[in-house]
């Protein structure tokens, strides 16, 4: 049988990258796929690759009335959501002292407000019915380690993890069956990780800095992380909740 078979998803950042390789192996496993994106000229011709009867979201994760309206044109759609992925997430390097509160103010609103506002949603949706379900947020190993030019996004994506368990802790003792977890990637072939790489006065220096870094001596694929999130997403985690999954390639054992 199909891992996630007769399931509703949601993916937030689904357009690209990590949400984009999510959706496809949900999508490939029976799961019925909401992708939302705020590149709203990416996300139908990503719903197309996904294939089936994708449905394409444009979304801006921190805005609480969209995220209403997504939860709604979901369940009229598919009638019901068992899996939401709050991948949508930005980066970007600063020191303590370069960072603007702007700056600041911005990734924790994407970052860590949009995570907070899918899972309010979510649960609102998930428990109208007693299907296990499953929340999955993306992290990251800067959640869990930090250095000194990663300040507000450590800052978020530490928020994500505690919010994560919190939120596991909360359905558990409300009785709901819906998980909560968290997922820790490190350096993972993606825009977020190439557009800097290609942008430095030297890539192939920049690249094998990087790759310095990972014991396992290469940069991981999306489909990496979105082995991990179908695990999590599907009944075959069914008793884990509240947990931090490290998919670093031994960046955090060091």
């Amino acid at each position: 049988m199909a891992r996630v078979a007769g399931k509703v998803a949601l993916i937030t950042g689904g357009a690209s990258g990590l949400g984009l390789a999510t959706a496809k192996l949900m999508a490939a496993e029976g799961a019925r796929i909401v992708i939302t994106d705020i590149q709203k000229n990416k996300g139908p011709g990503a719903a197309k690759e996904i294939g089936g009867d994708t449905l394409f979201l444009e979304h801006d994760v921190t805005s609480e009335e969209r995220w209403q309206q997504v939860v709604v044109e979901t369940e009229k759609k598919f009638g019901k959501l068992n899996i939401v992925v709050n991948s949508a997430g930005i980066g970007t390097e600063g020191t303590i002292e370069d960072t603007s509160l702007a700056d600041f103010r911005k990734m924790m609103a994407i970052n860590v407000e949009g995570t907070f506002l899918g899972c309010k949603y979510g649960i609102e949706a998930m428990k109208k019915h007693s299907e296990p379900s499953s929340i999955v947020n993306i992290s990251s190993v800067a959640g869990l380690v930090s250095g000194f030019q990663m300040c507000a996004y450590s800052a978020s994506k530490g928020a994500v993890r505690l919010l994560s368990k919190s939120v596991a802790l909360h359905c558990a003792r409300a009785g709901y069956n819906i998980r909560c977890n968290s997922v820790h990637p490190a350096f993972i072939s993606t825009p977020m990780v190439e557009a800097p790489l290609a942008a430095a006065s030297d890539p192939e220096k920049a690249r094998k800095r990087l790759l310095r870094m990972v014991p396992i001596g290469k940069i991981g694929e999306p489909n990496d992380i979105g082995y991990m999130i179908l695990y999590l997403a599907s009944e075959e985690s069914k008793f884990v909740t509240g947990a931090e999954m490290v998919v670093d390639g031994g960046c955090t054992a060091m």
